[in-house]
């Protein structure tokens, strides 16, 4: 597979209404687009939340997906469809109560070998950034055998704890100065993390097709 043909999931984490998660990880799309090269992997969004997945209700480990058992529920055949399409993963996370929301830790359980071998770049946010959030989720993503790109980026909003933050937590508004201050202090951060994501696609790809070229 080569670059112009992977594709790049980034993915929404919250789940809660209102919410900002859906407009900051629009922000990252859109710097990554106005800055992307020829060649570079297609970007789209996924929502868990267009999922509506309970908590995991299948009666088989994802583990055994699909060797040897299948899903049995529309939900859980749904989001292994949908992130079995892409060769990589940009995650964007809110940090709740020093941690990842429970929302994408159960949509993260619910797969397993859709994800493994894959690269990841971690997007967090919140009051301190969302680092708390960004690092139980590489440890996670880590254990699910994903390849976790060094640069993490961290998002607080301008302003601390002030009408911006509350904008954004209470009516999921992304206000102008937080924007304009992302843009200025975090948007090299982003796009330092996604060209060690394309980094790592390509050696996957190349490694992919060593063992293709071993077996012919």
């Amino acid at each position: 597979m080569t670059g112009s043909q992977n594709k790049v999931a980034i993915v929404i984490c919250s789940t809660r209404t209102p919410r900002v998660g859906d407009k900051v990880a629009d922000f990252v799309k859109g710097v990554l687009e106005e800055h992307d090269t020829s060649g570079s992997p297609a970007l789209s969004l996924v929502d868990v939340a267009d999922y509506k997945l309970p908590a995991y209700d299948e009666p088989v480990i994802p583990a055994m997906v699909p060797a040897t058992a299948q899903f049995t529920h529309e939900h859980s055949k749904a989001w292994s469809a949908k992130i079995s399409e892409f060769s990589g993963y940009i995650f964007v996370t809110p940090e709740y109560n020093y941690g990842i929301p429970g929302s994408i830790k159960n949509a993260i359980d619910y797969l397993y070998n859709e994800w493994q071998g894959k690269p990841v770049f971690i997007v967090s946010y919140g009051i301190q950034g969302g680092l708390l959030a960004s690092d139980a989720l590489k440890q996670t993503l880590d254990g699910m055998k994903l390849i976790v790109c060094p640069t993490r980026v961290a998002l607080s909003f301008h302003g601390g704890h002030g009408p911006e933050l509350y904008a954004a937590m209470g009516d999921g508004v992304l206000g102008d100065d937080t924007k304009a201050s992302w843009t200025t202090d975090k948007k090299q951060s982003i796009l330092r993390g996604y060209e060690e994501l394309k980094e790592k696609l390509i050696a996957v790809d190349s490694s992919q097709s060593d063992v293709v070229e071993s077996k012919v």
